[in-house]
């Protein structure tokens, strides 16, 4: 949805396109990385699976319900007496600001759908009905481009919002979201059998704590890895609107592209948790290494994209000829790194399935913050490259996370091999 806002925007105009580019740049890491907290819900649900174990779902759901709507309350709450005051006080052109702060309070709409269907599509996917989410996704994407076309250029006598819009379409496609993945929860088999909205349990804390337990350092890794990229595109408000337009039209195409290594670290953590789940270390290894092979296979196909095709891809977003000729440079970065995003993704997915989630919380701090970005705000400061010198902190950021994870897997793959041993 994000993609799509950011596409059709950027056929409205630029400043408004820049506005919608800061709002999610504050929207997407403060999103990604409360609603990751409820990521813990997955590999917990698969281990429940592969053992047998399928009394404990329903609790589970029901008190990850619980804890969405704490969640969409955090977040409004940041939303409404953080982010957007700050965004007033940044120094923006024009009405960017403006744009930022509506686009926000559109997708605040949708906050609690948003995290409720984020429980249920952990449910979903625990299961290895991944369809499932995918046929809701698939089916969401036409009504938000729909509600974007109406929003955004006022057709058919909805008011013309610009950037706002956006936000607003996002805000009120969640709920139709959540609407239809109640729907299948409650009538479609084999969901049904869970009987998820019967006999609603009280609030229990120590469900809650056996769910945080897991999810918040899925939720902070998240948040450390997915908030570099949109500090970046904070550090670079001190340069023209055309250059933060031109680095995010790059930074949403490679954000679409990896989509792919992220749907494949997802069904890593099920396979892995399954397996771990019934005592199958040697399965679960070696699915940790077809996810890994399958990713680096698909980043080649990407780099061949961002290299081959980036004028094309640039023009999709925008027809000004400046902003385009800035997207064709930071497109060539963009190619660097698609490696090593795709062996960290599945990585994490693989050890998320272990439920090994603390070192991945670490090694994202140092290698993004302590050495990627302060690599990116020397080489953009002090040399040449200018704001193509963050893309390099980023660079190196992701490939020094890749290495270090890969050597945990390791670790946490002979640690289980020891503790199932015979396991198969």
């Amino acid at each position: 949805m994000t993609f799509f806002d950011i596409l059709m925007t950027g056929r409205y105009n630029t400043q408004d396109l820049a506005g919608v580019t800061i709002g999610s740049s504050f929207w997407v890491p403060v999103y990604t990385g409360l609603s990751g907290i409820l990521m813990g819900l997955t590999p917990m649900i698969a281990h429940y699976i592969g053992s047998g174990n399928k009394k404990e779902t329903r609790p589970s759901v029901q008190q990850g319900l619980y804890v969405s709507l704490a969640l969409s309350a955090i977040v409004f709450t940041i939303m409404l007496l953080v982010v957007i005051p700050s965004i007033n006080h940044m120094p923006l052109e024009g009405a960017i600001s403006i744009v930022a702060g509506n686009y926000l309070n559109g997708m605040c709409i949708g906050l609690i759908p948003l995290f409720a269907y984020t429980v249920l599509r952990a449910f979903f996917d625990a299961l290895g009905a991944t369809r499932v989410s995918m046929f809701i996704i698939l089916l969401s994407a036409p009504i938000n481009i729909v509600l974007n076309y109406l929003l955004i250029f006022g057709k058919f006598g909805f008011p013309e919002l610009g950037g706002a819009g956006a936000g607003y379409a996002s805000g009120f496609t969640y709920w139709i979201v959540l609407a239809i993945s109640l729907l299948i929860a409650w009538k479609r088999k084999p969901f049904q059998a869970f009987s998820l909205f019967i006999n609603w349990q009280r609030i229990s804390f120590k469900k809650w704590w056996e769910i945080l337990k897991i999810g918040v350092p899925i939720g902070l890794s998240i948040f450390v890895e997915i908030s570099i990229f949109s500090v970046v595109t904070l550090l670079m408000s001190g340069y023209t609107t055309e250059t933060i337009s031109a680095h995010q039209i790059a930074l949403n195409f490679t954000s679409l592209l990896y989509m792919i290594p992220l749907s494949i670290s997802m069904g890593a953590t099920i396979l892995v948790g399954q397996a771990i789940g019934a005592g199958r270390s040697t399965n679960a290894k070696h699915y940790s290494y077809l996810a890994v092979g399958l990713a680096v296979a698909f980043s080649f196909i990407s780099i061949v994209i961002l290299l081959l095709f980036r004028e094309p891809i640039a023009s999709l977003y925008t027809t000004d000829a400046a902003i385009i000729a800035l997207a064709i440079k930071f497109f060539i970065f963009a190619a660097f790194f698609q490696l090593s995003d795709a062996i960290q993704a599945p990585i994490q997915g693989s050890l998320r399935g272990y439920k090994d989630v603390n070192v991945t919380f670490i090694v994202g701090i140092i290698s993004f913050w302590v050495i990627g970005l302060p690599v990116g705000y020397v080489t953009a400061t002090y040399t040449t490259l200018g704001p193509y010198g963050y893309w390099v902190g980023l660079i190196v950021g992701l490939t020094l996370g890749a290495i270090t994870l890969s050597i945990r897997l390791y670790y946490v793959q002979k640690r289980f091999a020891l503790k199932i041993p015979g396991a198969n």
